[in-house]
């Protein structure tokens, strides 16, 4: 029998998705109301969430660390064949090449995570925060510290903190496009939006990860971290920061390396089989050759390089979010900024209020302070420079509506309530403001615009051709109790100009002067009109002849751009969308771009470029996106950037150079040593302890010193120029490893320890000094190594000559050197680094042929 409703329960309906409950019932479901949250309820909250939190992206923990230094084939084959040794009773081998591979694998283990440690602490001086209401105050916290019955309060300029609903709001528009495709902001109100409505059409709601363009609003957060929408993507997909420049060059780099050394090392496998030698020990010594050969510690050096850059630039008061970006920082060839607080004090100070004929008026003052006064949608310095500087009577004024500023119209009203009047007061950019009048204030009294249009245009263009900034100020009646609407920005009166300075900085020429040393040329994006562009452009040193404007742009095919970008220096009256299009333009024609913003309207171009560069004041969307926070917004800050971004790279590739050189060299001695003689010219053990002992003192290169002329020019990834390099430095290596071996086989008539003992000796000492030679072009007189560096080549070469009298070295296969030896050894020696010398100089005069050729 079935119940009836009157008798039986009632299943509960499903409760409407948040941005289609009423305000009321929402509040009540989550718990929370107008004063929001308490403070001990929200720690709740945090701690019930925790779980579901999304995180930002974090680098590596100890253990992934740890791990990574024993998971690359090369350990993983060394460590099977070193088992395998113990497994057949060869337990001194298996033993010592264990813990070689555990002593390399420490060794990249603590150099990496001092890099993380660093890293971290720089990332925890950027922060983005939100607002929220908690017991009926306001505060600031962390952005991923929001909970559900959050009251979150909203700006222009903020990243949303979470999926809410919105429960008032002023003007509200929300950059929804990367979730939505949309480009156009999204306008926004508290009105319930339809269940059913798709993402882009519910109108009530904001999400996480969007960020406010303009206006205001209060919203109650509804979901936070994995339940958001963006969670739901961030679950289904895991998105990867594109690869840098330099991360490719490493990776095609270190590919190219380990397949042909893997190719010798098989072939050099299979001929001392063929020649009857032991399998096992022509394995092992095929696989500690491998890694002998191959720039194993490449990761580990790149960290400890980056770091290195990344603490020495925060000293510098740049904060390095992104690693990798250090060496697109400083490969940078363009760099583009706006104008205002990057070479301009971004202060800005009202030099005067003019009617559209130029006099002084007081009236023009009076309207631009009441639209300063009462407008809340859109903080910005001009608005406040207005409200210091004027001070009028607005006893008996009130605000009824306003209409916020946004990047299309370029211009914001308020609708205001006087004694006797009711006013609609404009301000904003002086085309976009004259497009809504239709007549202006004169000496005469109030006229048609067209009559005074010219006037008014020349006068504007006269203020900006001074560098000043003019912006218009209109004014109409209005109909009391009429709310503020869209419709009412037409027939307005152009009632003047109200004019402001922003002052250049007095470092920026000198600073513009020095990036040009660099290499780095500079390009301004700005929305300001072009006489205002092209007056900056001759104060700063740049091509001021031309001005590219947004219309400009529009006109402009893509192919066209390409090349138009490159040889312009200002672009003017440039939309948001736009300065990513120009970025992308000067990619494509080769160069690496950096971007500096740090707008609300920024953010797209700041992700497009090779390196993003923000300012810890900066929009809290501008610095998410940044590669590069900088706590001083100034070029010259930019400019000691850029030199430790290159020292960074030069230093990379100092070791890029030693590693492949000595590698080359080393296996083409060691292959054609291992084929002429009757025994294995090293034991495997031997060759891996060997492969330790030399790159101890590359481990210092990161503090090494750079040539001045490294860091003079951008430098990029040249696989050509380093194959050359390691050919030329490999044979000379190899011929004196082949005199070492005549002396040893000749005059000395060395057994196989002593001949293992001679060779080993002056590999380390030959491969350890020559460190000192190859690291700079100059000659070694006359461009000193850095002090850890030096002292830590001296300290490995000086244990290498003791290695042999050290007590039990016996058993790793070694034995004393006859005292002639070491004379032998240093006059070989001695001629090494000449030879060096002698092919350095040949070698960069060939390179700075070629360069010369080229251009």
């Amino acid at each position: 029998m079935n119940a009836s409703p009157a008798s039986g329960r009632e299943r509960p309906a499903t409760p409407p998705p948040f941005w289609a409950a009423p305000a009321a019932e929402l509040l009540e479901r989550l718990g929370t109301g107008p004063q929001g949250l308490g403070v001990e309820e929200a720690r709740r909250r945090l701690e019930a969430a925790r779980q579901r939190r999304l995180h930002r992206a974090r680098l590596a923990g100890w253990p992934a660390l740890l791990a990574r230094q024993f998971l690359n084939p090369i350990a993983l084959l060394l460590s099977a064949a070193a088992i395998l040794a113990l497994f057949l009773g060869d337990r001194a081998d298996g033993a010592v090449i264990l813990s070689i591979v555990a002593v390399s694998g420490a060794l990249g283990f603590w150099q990496e995570r001092r890099a993380t440690r660093a890293v971290e602490e720089l990332l925890a001086l950027v922060r983005t925060t939100a607002r929220v209401r908690r017991d009926g105050l306001e505060r600031d916290v962390a952005a991923d510290e929001v909970v559900p019955g959050d009251l979150v309060l909203l700006s222009a300029g903020d990243t949303v903190p979470a999926d809410g609903r919105l429960l008032a709001s002023n003007g509200l528009f929300v950059d929804e496009a990367a979730l939505t495709g949309e480009g156009f902001p999204a306008p926004k109100s508290e009105a319930p939006a339809p269940t059913e409505a798709p993402l882009a059409q519910r109108t009530s709601a904001i999400f996480l990860g969007t960020h406010v363009v303009s206006g205001s609003a209060v919203a109650v957060a509804a979901a936070v971290g994995r339940d958001t929408v963006f969670g739901a993507i961030s679950d289904r997909l895991r998105v990867r920061p594109p690869e840098t420049e330099f991360e490719r060059g490493v990776r095609r780099f270190g590919n190219l390396l380990l397949e042909v050394t893997l190719l010798l090392v098989l072939g050099i496998f299979a001929f001392n089989v063929a020649l009857r030698r032991p399998v096992l020990d022509s394995l092992l010594f095929a696989l500690a050759l491998a890694v002998g050969l191959t720039p194993q510690l490449l990761p580990a050096i790149v960290s400890v390089n980056l770091s290195h850059g990344a603490r020495q630039m925060a000293r510098s008061r740049v904060i390095v979010k992104r690693l990798s970006s250090i060496e697109n920082f400083g490969s940078m060839e363009v760099l583009c900024c706006d104008k205002t607080g990057t070479l301009t004090e971004g202060v800005a100070r009202v030099h005067s209020a003019l009617s559209p004929t130029g006099e002084p008026s007081e009236r023009v003052m009076f309207l631009a302070a009441l639209n300063s006064a009462f407008e809340q949608g859109y903080q910005n310095p001009v608005d406040r420079a207005i409200r210091e500087e004027a001070h009028p009577d607005l006893a008996g004024w009130r605000k009824i509506g306003e209409l916020p500023y946004d990047f299309s119209r370029k211009r914001l009203s308020v609708l205001v309530a006087g004694p006797g009047e009711t006013l609609l007061v404009t301000k904003g950019a002086v085309p976009n403001v004259l497009t809504a009048c239709s007549t202006a204030e004169g000496p005469g009294g109030i006229a048609p615009l067209e009559a005074v249009r010219a006037d008014v245009q020349a006068r504007f263009e006269a203020l900006s051709a001074e560098g000043l900034r003019a912006l218009g100020v209109a004014w109409r009646s209005a109909e009391p109790g009429q709310p503020a609407d869209p419709i009412q920005e037409r027939d307005l009166t152009f009632a003047g100009f109200v004019v402001l300075h922003d002052p250049l900085k007095a470092s920026v020429p000198d600073a513009v002067a020095e990036l040009r040393r660099l290499g780095v040329s500079l390009k301004v994006i700005t929305g300001d009109n072009r006489w205002i562009a092209a007056t900056l452009g001759r104060q700063v040193g740049l091509r001021a002849e031309e001005v590219l404007t947004g219309s400009d742009l529009r006109r402009i095919p893509e192919p066209a751009l390409v090349r138009r970008a490159a040889q312009v220096d200002l672009f003017a009256e440039v939309e948001p969308v736009q300065k990513e299009r120009l970025i992308l333009a000067l990619r494509k024609g080769g160069q690496v771009v950096g971007f500096a913003g740090d707008g609300i309207n920024d953010a797209a171009a700041l992700h497009a470029a090779d390196v993003g560069i923000s300012v810890d004041q900066a929009a809290d969307v501008a610095k998410e996106a940044a590669d590069i926070v900088l706590l001083e917004k100034d070029l010259g800050v930019l400019a000691a950037g850029v030199r430790e971004g290159r020292a960074t790279f030069a230093n990379t590739m100092k070791y890029v150079l030693m590693a492949t050189s000595a590698n080359f060299g080393n296996m083409f001695s060691m292959a054609g040593a291992s084929l002429l003689l009757p025994f294995l010219p090293l034991l495997p053990s031997q060759i891996l302890l060997m492969n330790l002992l030399t790159d101890l003192p590359e481990m210092a290169i990161a503090g090494d010193r750079v040539d001045e002329e490294m860091a003079a020019r951008p430098q990029r990834w040249d696989v050509g120029s380093i194959r050359r390099f390691m050919v030329v430095f490999g044979l000379v290596s190899s011929v004196f490893d082949y005199l070492t071996f005549g002396v040893l086989l000749g005059p000395l008539r060395a057994s196989e320890p002593l001949f293992r003992t001679g060779w080993f000796v002056e590999s380390v000492v030959s491969a350890t000094l020559i460190v000192l030679v190859v690291r700079s072009r100059h000659a070694l007189v006359r461009s000193r190594p850095g002090r850890l560096l030096a002292w830590t080549s001296l300290a490995v070469a000086a244990a290498a000559l003791a290695w042999p009298w050290l007590p039990g070295v016996e058993r790793l296969g070694f034995q004393h050197l006859p005292l002639p030896f070491y004379g032998a050894l240093g006059a070989i020696v001695a001629a090494y680094v000449l030879a060096a010398e002698a092919a350095k100089r040949w070698f960069y005069r060939r390179v700075d042929l070629g360069a010369t050729r080229a251009r």
